[in-house]
């Protein structure tokens, strides 16, 4: 393999919507994104599902990890298998617990046994460097928006506002010459998006989601419930920040005894104003905020985010890409930047000291030498 030579990469993620894998082609050197290939989606089943709940929080050798790790390791496998033969996977496997300053950050699954399994090499255990220098962690789908505002000709500076579980936006110039140098990118988490309310309606519904948002069109949210939960001191804190899934539990106790409705239009109020709030911290108002992620179908969502957000709100389609597959895609350009030794995080991502490489290789015919087991998972600093 040649340095700078396209690389067929196929790309997953399994989000903290915890409704199934994403799989998608991307034609990559890691620089240039040439091409979109075949996209493919593997559904967690309710008893898959129940499996990775019980697991969330959980860190390397709890029952409930190891457990998950199976459902997550499987799940990839049988998806991954239809695909033709790609140069190298990028593996993200199930975030369950993300402590960047604390115990670290647990991705469920075992890139080693997939790379056994598949036949192919397998790049993963993409956070934990990043971490281990004092960054975040998180997000990383950023260097994957340069590339894809430099593919589509960006002007003048975007934000891409991906919508899963957890708001993530990137702050994007693509004036600059790549995702590393100062000023190009910058990253945060904006709060809770998809996961309270996803939580909210599977608890009170026994529903995946609030369909359309057609719930919480119906509700009325509480103003002085979000006015409260955004005094909150990490809208203070300035980016690079992230979340866990579960960070901003309290807002879901809070609506605890609001009808149903009202609970769902004070979460997703709630989500699109600490957007709006976290396009205050950009460097400059971006010319267009294009919206991926299961929250761009909830049109509640969108059009809150409308109303409260000063810059042009637009489902990612409006730039010819699929708004469900931009997460793997990311992982597919990122695998392919590990296997060249090129950075794929920096400090205005993740607010790491400087420009690093995460990710790790397993390459097929490794798993027995390296002992590793069959239920993987991994972890920047592993529990006891």
């Amino acid at each position: 393999m040649t340095k700078g030579q396209p690389l067929r990469v196929i790309g997953t993620m399994s989000g903290t919507s915890l409704d199934g894998v994403d799989a998608a082609v991307v034609v990559t050197d890691g620089i240039t994104v040439f091409e979109h290939g075949e996209t493919g989606y593997r559904p967690y089943s309710e008893r898959e599902q129940q499996v990775l709940r019980a697991a969330l929080g959980t860190w390397p050798n709890a029952p409930e990890a190891k457990a998950a790790a199976e459902v997550v390791e499987t799940a990839h496998a049988e998806l991954l298998s239809g695909f033709d033969k790609a140069d190298a996977v990028g593996f993200h496997g199930q975030t369950l617990a993300h402590d960047p300053h604390g115990r670290g950050t647990h991705q469920a699954g075992n890139g080693a046994l997939l790379a056994e399994v598949l036949e192919v090499p397998v790049v993963w255990d993409f956070r934990s460097a990043d971490v281990g220098m004092g960054g975040q962690g998180a997000p990383l789908a950023p260097f994957y928006h340069f590339a894809v505002a430099k593919q589509v000709g960006a002007k003048r500076p975007v934000a891409f506002l991906n919508l899963g579980g957890v708001g993530n936006l990137t702050w994007v110039d693509a004036s600059k010459d790549a995702p590393e140098d100062e000023g190009a990118l910058l990253a945060f988490d904006t709060g809770p998006a998809n996961a309270p309310i996803d939580d909210l309606v599977q608890a009170r519904l026994g529903k995946s989601r609030d369909q359309a948002g057609a719930l919480a069109a119906q509700g009325h949210a509480d103003e002085a419930m979000i006015a409260h939960a955004l005094e909150a001191g990490y809208f203070l804190k300035m980016p690079p920040k992230s979340l866990d899934r579960n960070d901003f539990s309290e807002m879901s106790e809070a609506v605890r005894d609001l009808k149903t409705e009202d609970a769902a239009a004070t979460l997703t109020e709630f989500a699109a104003r600490a957007v709006a709030e976290g396009l205050k911290q950009c460097p400059a108002m971006p010319s267009q905020v294009v919206v991926s992620g299961g929250g761009r179908n909830n049109a509640t969502m969108m059009s809150t985010l409308g109303a409260v957000c000063p810059a042009e709100v637009v489902p990612i389609e409006e730039l010819g890409l699929d708004g469900d597959m931009i997460e793997a895609q990311a992982f597919a350009y990122l695998a392919a930047r590990v296997m060249y030794g090129l950075p794929t995080s920096a400090p205005g991502t993740t607010g790491v000291a400087t420009p690093i490489g995460g990710g790790t290789i397993s390459r097929p015919g490794a798993l027995g030498h390296l002992g590793i087991s069959n239920s993987g998972a991994a972890s920047s600093k592993p529990s006891n």
